[in-house]
């Protein structure tokens, strides 16, 4: 079976002499580039732009090697559950960060429990750190819902709704902005620019039992961007606060 190299090329109406003059290569080259042998990086952009074909279609095991290698890159650390994590990566994850901060929780109520850390985002947002606050509906579905499963009923909503008055006086400050939505929600987020905590839901447990994952953003279509768009959905979603 042919290498998918030499279907492209052909599929352009070239052969190897045409590839090897316009990258300016020996011909020799790349009858061992059709044989098998993977270019350097350079050429194989110089390839996907010559064919059009994608460098996954070209050589799928460097594609899938390069995506592994990126993954490992965006996951700093991992914790068990989020009690495992140190006390203060919450506090020090906003405090790096520059641009933007986003929540995206049920009740987040850990977080508005912490004086230190309300301290630090009333300080950013006066530096000018835009700042959104996405939190559960208590009058929606999906709160009830979640209580029901974890076995609290209507404590989910009590823990928004403290979280809601501890947080007055954030919300008070120019360029935060607080959401309140009514989704399933599969993993908390907390955003500083391009660095993440996000906490995965599991199905009955509390969110303080589930894993934490630290993730900085490498790629455009790696796992952090996966969960900022998903971020940027449920807020669309969102309605204001009163």
């Amino acid at each position: 079976m042919k290498h998918p190299l030499v279907r492209a090329v052909r599929s352009v109406g070239l052969d190897a002499a045409d590839v090897a003059a316009r990258l300016g290569v020996d011909p020799k080259t790349v009858q061992r580039w059709f044989g098998g042998r993977v270019p350097y990086p350079r050429y194989r952009a110089a390839l996907v732009d010559l064919t059009g074909w994608t460098e996954r279609d070209l050589w799928p095991d460097v594609a899938r090697a390069s995506q592994a290698d990126a993954m490992g890159r965006e996951v700093r650390t991992a914790y068990p559950h989020r009690s495992a994590a140190p006390p203060d990566a919450w506090l020090r994850l906003f405090e790096r960060a520059e641009h933007q901060i986003d929540v995206l929780a049920y009740s987040a109520l850990f977080l508005a429990e912490n004086a230190d850390t309300l301290r630090v985002l009333q300080d950013k947002a006066r530096d000018g750190v835009r700042i959104r606050l996405a939190l559960g509906d208590p009058d929606g579905t999906q709160v009830a819902r979640r209580g029901a499963e974890e076995g609290v009923d209507g404590i989910m909503q009590m823990r928004i709704r403290n979280t809601l008055i501890l947080c007055r006086p954030l919300t008070s400050e120019p360029g935060v902005r607080l959401r309140l939505h009514d989704t399933v929600l599969y993993a908390s987020i907390y955003r500083a620019d391009d660095e993440l905590l996000v906490n995965p839901h599991v199905y009955g447990c509390p969110a303080s039992y589930a894993p934490v994952l630290h993730l900085i953003r490498t790629a455009d279509d790696g796992m952090a961007t996966t969960y900022l768009d998903s971020f940027e959905r449920v807020w669309a979603s969102a309605r204001d606060a009163e």
